[in-house]
């Protein structure tokens, strides 16, 4: 569909949001907290096939691209290839719009990146990120001269009458405050110190062991647990079990 624009300017300067009577909930204060803003990004690449056929189209016209999904919204290029307006007569025009129903009155906030791909479809960015919040009653932010026709054929963006334009664009999805809980080290585990000076000094033996006219002390557990004989020794059916002297 070709239609001509809304007058608009370029892309302007925006101060960012303030959060207001944000608190963290719960009992007591924690030793610190955090405010977090979520946030989804996404890419996607729309090709110009065919731009010295497309050349020409008018000043003020342009051609919605498919439509493309990031952050759960619906999004679409706007490319006009003679310009948006009288004085982008030479330029290329680039949006971004959000596809929302004319009536939502909702708003989404993105920040996005317009970029060429080269020859390695790696993208090159001639412009700055844009911050916009898109509502019903202004749909497209971007920018009036994105690029001179004239710089774009003599680029190496251009090949075969074709080149393509990658979109970055991060949606939020909201703010949320959360406490940071203390971080706690754990020291490393020095029970078989323990265990062995228990073994050392014969404390809470419960059985002994009689191996060449020599006696050793030992815990009947700690066998059991470490041995599925001593288990089934000491701890089983077998004579052993009641035994104290082995």
């Amino acid at each position: 569909m070709l239609v001509a624009p809304n007058r608009r300017g370029e892309v302007a300067a925006h101060s960012s949001s303030a959060v207001d009577n944000i608190a963290p909930s719960g009992g007591s204060s924690p030793a610190a907290s955090a405010i977090v803003a979520q946030a989804v990004s996404g890419s996607h690449v729309v090709k110009i096939d065919g731009y010295s056929r497309i050349k020409g189209l008018g000043n003020g016209k342009y051609i919605a691209s498919e439509s493309f999904t990031i952050g759960g919204h619906r999004w679409c290029m706007r490319y006009y290839p003679d310009g948006c307006q009288t004085e982008d007569a030479y330029w290329i025009s680039i949006y971004l719009q959000h596809s929302t129903d004319p009536t939502d009155a909702s708003e989404v906030k993105a920040e996005f990146k317009m970029s060429l791909l080269d020859q390695d479809r790696q993208p090159v960015a001639l412009r700055g990120r844009c911050i916009h919040t898109f509502s019903s009653k202004e749909r497209a932010w971007g920018f009036r001269q994105f690029i001179k026709r004239k710089d774009l054929e003599e680029s190496p963006y251009l090949k075969d009458d074709v080149f393509s334009i990658r979109f970055d664009v991060t949606v939020s999805k909201g703010i949320f405050t959360e406490p940071i809980l203390p971080h706690v080290v754990v020291p490393p585990s020095n029970m078989h110190q323990h265990l062995g000076q228990l073994l050392s000094a014969g404390e809470a033996a419960d059985v002994t062991f009689e191996v060449g006219g020599e006696t050793f002390a030992a815990h009947r557990c700690i066998l059991a647990a470490r041995s599925s004989v001593f288990k089934a020794e000491l701890l089983g059916p077998m004579k052993e079990k009641t035994a104290t002297r082995v």
